[in-house]
């Protein structure tokens, strides 16, 4: 196994004159947008494809869990991938294999012909291709960041922000496509965004400077990438936290919601309504942390989102009327959009570069698992004790985390970490 006691946070560079280059990091932005919009593009084009051509429900679900798994897995054990291959590398194969393996079900389909098992299997390379290049774009940030100019968390700022658009405009825009041109057609459009995206990243983003993984094998690597998040107690302890709010969270949105707008307001327009407030508040949280993020101490950030999140969830349990539900999700949607780009920026401040695609990877998958755990566990609730309670159960474990946080001792460190000049100074 590999030595990590020699290894040092990453240094961060001062950006100078010479070192403001800027397109390298927007076309990093830029593929991560074309990307992100070719994952929200095949979320919907390859169920609506699967219920248009089989006309079966169970098999439209078993077709998006296909997806959900090997994302979570690639996540895990895909870190150590990216170090190995490089960052730039990870993330130019990975938007190719996800474009061929989404290519090939329309051209399969309109040939050969398509089997669904064949088509399970497509969607689950594609999904297994996609998570390592995730991780290995969120890994280049800060090395680009400082050579635009740039602080980590305006350029974390855009890059979250790529994803809470996307979220809030892709699935209309998918749902247009696929009204306006069929969902094979669509799925060839998919295919080529992420080529594009390939492209972008291959031709005008420099590989990072990095050592190699010193791993004597895979599991070598895996063990060392571990063992980091688990001797960092700053990063163990946001990790943990951020994934249980995510747990919880997650089974509020997913299950909840869609419970509230049926049982309370009879109508799915409802839903839509109450669901755009969480996906405006995250657009607006995102944009805000770019502008926030260097102005406010790391500790007072963390308290300030799990605040911003936990007050609303629990309020949300005394079942208000619809602009209410709406004003309570903006604000819970404005303390995740603040969190995500915070989290990323304290992992690029304490992971050494040769270890962040397992670091990131790491992280990354614990959040992929707890999503659906999360989603299982709120549905049984909801049986068991009824809307109301299980959303006062899941505010008061959120009151519960935002009461504990100002105590626990790792998140001191937080208010030391390394600062980059803001060069507006």
């Amino acid at each position: 196994m590999a030595q990590t006691t020699a290894i040092e946070p990453p240094k961060l560079a001062t950006p100078t004159s010479s070192t403001r280059h800027r397109l390298p990091v927007l076309a990093l932005i830029a593929a991560t947008a074309i990307s992100s919009v070719g994952n929200q593009i095949t979320a919907l084009a390859v169920p609506w494809f699967v219920l248009q051509t089989t006309g079966s429900a169970a098999r439209t679900g078993i077709t998006a869990a296909a997806v959900l798994l090997p994302s979570a897995l690639a996540a895990f054990f895909g870190g150590p991938l990216v170090d190995r291959l490089g960052f730039r590398r990870m993330s130019v194969l990975s938007d190719l294999l996800s474009g061929v393996t989404v290519a090939a079900v329309p051209l399969l389909y309109h040939t050969v012909g398509l089997s669904f098992p064949l088509l399970l299997l497509l969607m689950f390379c594609g999904a297994l291709f996609d998570a390592p290049g995730s991780t290995a774009r969120q890994s280049m940030v800060p090395e680009l960041a400082a050579a635009a100019g740039s602080t980590l968390e305006r350029v974390n700022s855009a890059y979250q922000t790529i994803f809470a658009t996307t979220g809030l405009f892709g699935p209309p825009l998918a749902g247009i496509l696929i009204a306006w041109l069929g969902a094979s057609n669509v799925l060839w459009i998919d295919a080529v965004s992420f080529i594009v995206s390939a492209l972008l990243v291959g031709a005008l983003v420099p590989g990072i400077a990095r050592a190699a993984a010193q791993g004597a094998s895979y599991l070598a690597d895996m063990r060392e990438g571990l063992g980091f998040l688990w001797q960092d107690r700053l990063l163990l302890t946001i990790a943990l936290v951020a994934l249980t709010i995510n747990f919880v969270t997650n089974a509020i949105y997913a299950v909840a919601m869609p419970v509230y707008a049926k049982e309370i307001f009879g109508s799915p327009k409802a839903l839509g309504i109450m669901m755009s407030g969480f996906g405006c508040g995250a657009l607006a949280g995102s944009l805000l942390y770019g502008w926030l993020g260097a102005r406010v101490a790391g500790r007072r950030m963390v308290l300030l989102t799990i605040a911003l999140i936990a007050a609303p969830v629990a309020l949300l349990a005394i079942l208000p009327p619809l602009w209410v539900v709406f004003a309570l999700n903006a604000l819970v949607g404005l303390g995740s959009g603040l969190v995500n780009p915070f989290i990323f920026t304290v992992f690029h401040r304490r992971t050494p570069v040769a270890l962040r695609g397992r670091a990131f990877g790491t992280f990354i998958a614990f959040a992929l698992f707890a999503s659906p755990l999360g989603v299982l566990i709120g549905g049984t609730l909801i049986e068991a004790i009824g809307l109301r309670w299980m959303i006062a159960t899941g505010g008061g474990v959120l009151c519960l985390i935002a009461l504990v946080t100002p105590f626990l001792r790792p998140l001191t460190g937080l208010n030391a970490l390394p600062q980059a000049p803001d060069p507006s100074d």
